[in-house]
């Protein structure tokens, strides 16, 4: 028997559709299995074409297992409407039942990320897996958003956590965040959780960290949100130096899908350092001109410290206040030159009613509006959109390619 040598799978969601029993026994053997631990396992006993059918209005998992009986002109054209679906980002694993190179070839240029000669077992399966996400020269699996306001008290941190629980609850991915202001952080209140480890822990001696010291050290919120609380105490100064947090964040990356920074309203080295290496910066600003100075200052320093990088995104929060002058959000965004992804209205009732609880908005009120307004900049960040907007993944633009060569 063959020996497969695998490390422990991250925590990603996998989606499996399955034409045989056998196929389908074998998925949830290897999905039991303690290197699988920390993955999200769905199998479908369905076709590719089933596949299809859910994810025209469904996001998709970081994995898809496909299991088919077609024939080889079958499945190329089975995975070319797959490709119209397929949110960027998802792997492919494709068993089946052709031992052919030309059929191997011709799935590999389409972006498929293995194919394997059925029956599998369940070490392989396991393994082949693991190698996706954990052997040398692998991306990190996490994209990394961070969250800084413009002004104190703007509402960076709840911008950042009702995203991190409406990444995790409606798009169905794995998020971890952290809480960056470790001497007055909110993430602990604002999910009622009062861990006795976290963030502290974490960069107090990055030369100990690593994936199994930092499991320990998030505090779960869901089956799919984890957090690294602040402790939220003035016993100690906190001065790091600038490179003080990147093994934190690369640790991070390493495990999770999604990776969400709650970045405390200062400008020190090691703030600097984080906005320069992330892959998403939000900017939370209130609509007024003290904001709109900070935020122009901001956005000037990060274009300029990410030259080859897609401009930050902007959030207006506290929108519609009474009585108080703003900018319009149009007019905001322009003197920006970014995007604004939502406008969230001045709510204090309900904002203030869900942090008491220990809520996030949808869970205090899943009908109210601006839960939708957290669920488009979820799917912004994320390119997660719907079915008819959405972004190309490495297996559309591929076939987008070979269809455009035989035009």
């Amino acid at each position: 028997m063959a020996s497969y040598e695998s490390a422990s799978v991250p925590r990603i969601s996998i989606a499996a559709f399955c034409e045989t029993e056998d196929a389908a026994q074998v998925v949830e053997k290897a999905a039991s299995d303690r290197r699988m631990s920390k993955a999200h396992v769905d199998v479908h006993h369905g076709t590719l074409a089933a596949a299809v059918e859910l994810f025209q209005n469904a996001p998709t998992p970081n994995l898809l297992i496909i299991e088919s009986l077609r024939d080889s002109a079958t499945l190329l054209d089975e995975l070319d409407q797959l490709a119209d679906v397929c949110d960027a980002g998802t792997r492919v694993m494709v068993i089946g039942q052709i031992n052919d190179v030309e059929l191997y070839r011709a799935l590999i240029s389409r972006g498929i990320s293995e194919y394997l000669l059925g029956p599998v077992g369940v070490h392989q399966l396991i393994a082949t897996v693991s190698s996706f996400y954990t052997e040398p020269g692998t991306e990190p699996l996490g994209k990394t958003v961070a969250l800084i306001g413009s002004k104190g008290g703007c509402g960076a941190s709840t911008i950042a956590h009702n995203l991190s629980w409406v990444i995790s609850k409606t798009l169905e991915t794995d998020v971890a965040l952290a809480d960056c202001d470790l001497p007055f952080g909110t993430a602990g209140l604002d999910f009622n959780q009062d861990p006795l480890q976290g963030i502290w822990e974490a960069v107090s001696a990055p030369e100990r960290l690593d994936q199994t010291f930092l499991d320990r050290l998030l505090a779960k919120c869901n089956d799919r949100l984890s957090f690294l609380a602040a402790p939220a105490s003035l016993d100690k100064p906190y001065d790091f130096s600038e490179s003080h947090f990147d093994q934190l964040v690369e640790t991070m990356r390493t495990g999770t899908p999604m990776v969400v920074l709650d970045l405390p309203h200062t400008w020190n080295a090691w703030v600097r350092r984080v906005l320069a290496t992330v892959d998403i910066i939000i900017v939370v600003a209130e609509p007024d001109l003290a904001n709109l100075r900070n935020a122009k200052n901001l956005v000037d320093a990060l274009v300029q410290l990410r030259p080859n990088d897609a401009r930050p995104y902007l959030v207006l929060n506290k929108v519609n206040m009474p009585k108080r002058p703003e900018i319009k959000p149009d007019e905001f965004s322009k003197a920006l030159d970014v995007q604004n992804l939502a406008s969230v209205p001045f709510e204090p009732g309900l904002f203030g009613t869900a942090s008491n609880n220990g809520q996030m908005i949808g869970e205090y009120d899943r009908k109210h509006a601006v839960g939708g307004l957290f669920e488009d900049i979820a799917r912004s960040v994320t390119g997660r959109g719907d079915a008819r907007a959405r972004k190309a993944s490495p297996l559309t633009s591929l076939i987008g390619k070979l269809k455009r060569k035989a035009e």
